[in-house]
């Protein structure tokens, strides 16, 4: 879906209102006319490092937060479940019945309430009201990616689909690497209260951003919150959620425990757990702007890649885990190899829902989401089973593998075209 421009009228500030009518699936276009590419695709950016540093952060705060409120840090771990579950729930559901309204007005919007969300969980006085607070920060994040995405393209134009959501995205990578260490140092040092209004403050300069740089951009005509929902009702946008929600399990797998990873099996001492985490967030940028150019190249090809390079990257994680150099390489590869697939599954699934592309790529946040919570159920059972550290490399192969089962086998048509397959007239730019 792409969109194309109208006569500019004059609006609030440089920006031209846009009608976002959709062209046939497959076009290319160049984007809009008037509209300043590398300022918009910067305050996306700025959202994208906002939400990722306070999403990521809080496991790292943990240990604060149940010593702050008086329980368990496995009760307090409960503020990550419900913040996974705002997001499986919010993504569709914010999407659809915002479908009518300006996608700029639904970004700062959605921004908005993730700042409101994040001010209250820095107020939160008990555990159950910090469990409602991080619920509702939850709730925006994936409509505020999905969107977000979609405009994206309509900046650049279709055929540059994969570089938008990729430029997107990089905010959420360089939060792994910049944001999340940071924010903990916050916390640490001045409680974690303290890293949740940062990342409030970040909030409004995000807005500031949005409501700068983007342009207006108004649904297409005759989008409805029926017929948005209606875009569920695809069989092959719910093949594409399924092999993400199972696939993209494997990295967390892994991910979920990687401090005990690299202190128990590595070997390493356990103030190198952040250097760790910012080398997987180097390798998840790095990944992201591999995956936006394998993207623009073919979207199906991307997710074959993403999922076998995935697959590929935990078999190393568990025979080279006891080795300092060679298990951190391959954790770092597997940051690579996971935003490839990240990257490749959001746009397939804007690809496979034309008509609601906004609602497919906030589904794929729900999706990853549910393989968060997935991924570290399953790789916490085999730990807890005593088989060790490693072992949710091998559960992460093994869900990676499932979710490349689905691609390739009820994810195809008859023709043997991958479902949401990108076939287009020769010499088009797009895959």
């Amino acid at each position: 879906m792409s969109p194309t421009t109208t006569d500019p009228a004059p609006v609030a500030g440089p920006h031209p209102i846009t009608a976002w009518t959709g062209s046939a699936p497959g076009s290319a276009h160049d984007g809009m006319p008037g509209v300043r590419v590398r300022p918009a695709l910067l305050a996306l950016a700025l959202g994208g490092f906002t939400i990722g540093t306070t999403e990521f952060a809080t496991m790292g705060l943990l240990p604060q937060i149940a010593r702050d409120l008086s329980v368990s840090i496995p009760v307090a771990g409960h503020v990550i479940t419900a913040y996974a579950l705002g997001v499986v729930v919010g993504a569709p559901l914010l999407t659809a019945v915002a479908a009518r309204v300006d996608r700029r007005i639904l970004l700062v919007g959605l921004m908005a309430a993730y700042t409101v969300g994040n001010t209250l969980s820095s107020l939160a006085g008990s555990i159950e009201w910090l469990v409602l607070a991080r619920f509702l920060a939850g709730l925006p994040h994936g409509a505020f990616f999905g969107v977000g995405a979609a405009m994206g393209t309509a900046v650049v134009g279709r055929a540059r689909r994969g570089a938008a959501v990729a430029t997107m995205m990089t905010g959420l990578t360089i939060a792994n690497v910049v944001g999340v260490p940071l924010s903990t140092w916050v916390g640490q040092a001045l409680g974690w209260r303290a890293a949740f209004l940062v990342v409030a403050v970040l909030g409004l300069l995000t807005l500031a951003g949005l409501w700068r740089w983007l342009p207006a951009v108004r649904p297409a005509a005759g989008t409805t919150v029926r017929t948005e929902l209606a875009a569920l009702r695809n069989r092959r946008l719910w093949i594409a959620v399924a092999a993400g929600a199972i696939g993209f399990g494997g990295m967390f797998a892994v991910y979920s425990y990687i401090a005990p990873l690299v202190t128990e099996v590595t070997g390493l001492a356990e103030v190198t757990v952040p250097v760790v985490l910012a080398l997987f967030g180097i390798g998840m940028t790095v990944g992201t702007v591999l995956g936006g150019r394998m993207a623009d190249r073919s979207v199906v090809r991307s997710v074959y890649a993403g999922f076998v390079g995935t697959a590929v990257a935990l078999v190393l994680v568990a025979l080279t885990g006891g080795n300092p150099v060679l298990g951190i390489a391959s954790v770092v590869l597997l940051g690579v190899t996971s935003q490839v697939l990240g990257l490749a599954l959001q746009t397939r699934l804007m690809d496979v829902s034309p008509s609601a592309p906004s609602l497919g790529a906030a589904l794929c946040h729900s999706a990853l989401n549910v393989g968060n919570a997935s991924g570290a159920f399953l790789g916490g059972l085999v730990i807890a089973a005593g088989w060790g550290y490693l072992a949710p490399a091998w559960v992460g192969v093994g869900l990676t593998l499932v979710g490349l089962v689905i691609v390739l086998t009820i994810g195809r048509d008859p023709a043997g075209e991958p479902a949401g397959g990108n076939a287009r007239p020769a010499g088009q730019a797009v895959a």
